[in-house]
């Protein structure tokens, strides 16, 4: 597939997709979404790739739906919402390998709520998250209502939705949104570094906790405890656990290989 509103880029074990239309704020259409999706299918069964980032171009990270492609004749909003945004947040849930974010910029609507899926997610201290839907008559998607509340509480996801203010980058990290908030020249560095250094860790110990973590959404304690012991058999068994524990045991630094 040729590549219109996105770059992609591999290196070193990390699969960089960089949202690329910087004179729309990187908002997104059914092109881009595609492109996406694309990526995120090829990567997920590529196992040269131990990690991917998601960034934008610019001075924005993504804005959100292009709404000028949304109000097109013919065009029903919820097609839209499951075709892309829907199907975005599945792949980056559901993959078997860390999915990093950068937000180099206001992240609005849809953009905000993709950072937020995100396993770890970057952001510039002059960044802003912004929950935009109430604005133009519409809720929160792309898994809104179900991640910020379990982020950040009933009352402050609802203030969020409702009031629609926008929220600096440090405010968002103080309240558990996303993981740290950098220096602006620092941010590209950071996500390098860190997309690098998980690059290199056992990738499926890390599958097996994402995994394990969304399980524990439907279980209680004595359930999730059998989960646990389930993957954790899972993840013994690997030869990357093998190749650990006989690193610490000789004292030196491990190499993994992802399996």
């Amino acid at each position: 597939m040729t590549y219109e509103q996105i770059r992609y880029t591999l290196a070193n074990g990390v699969a960089t997709i960089t949202l690329d239309r910087p004179d729309k704020l990187n908002s997104i259409t059914a092109r881009m979404a595609e492109e996406i999706l694309h990526v995120l299918a090829a990567v997920k069964g590529d196992s040269t790739v131990r990690a991917i980032v998601l960034t934008g171009s610019g001075r924005a990270f993504c804005a959100g739906q292009d709404l000028a492609e949304a109000i097109a004749p013919g065009v029903r909003i919820e097609d839209v919402v499951e075709r892309q945004y829907n199907a975005m947040v599945r792949a980056i849930r559901q993959m078997p390998k860390p999915v990093l974010c950068g937000v180099n910029g206001i992240a609005a609507g849809a953009g905000a709520n993709l950072a937020y899926a995100c396993d770890l997610t970057y952001a510039a201290e002059s960044a802003v998250f912004v929950q935009s839907f109430i604005n133009i008559g519409l809720i929160p998607d792309s898994g809104g209502t179900f991640t910020l509340p379990r982020l950040v509480g009933m009352q402050q996801a609802f203030g969020q939705m409702i009031l629609a203010e926008k929220l600096p980058a440090a405010r968002a990290a103080e309240l558990g949104m996303i993981w740290k908030a950098v220096p602006d020249a620092a941010l590209e560095a950071e996500v390098k570094a860190v997309s690098e250094k998980l690059a290199a860790m056992p990738t499926l110990a890390i599958a097996l906790t994402k995994y394990a973590m969304a399980r524990s959404r439907g279980s209680n304690l004595e359930q999730h405890l059998l989960v646990e012991a389930e993957l954790q058999a899972i993840a013994g068994r690997s030869k990357d656990s093998k190749e650990g524990v006989a690193a610490f045991l000789e004292k030196r630094k491990p190499t993994y290989i992802g399996h």
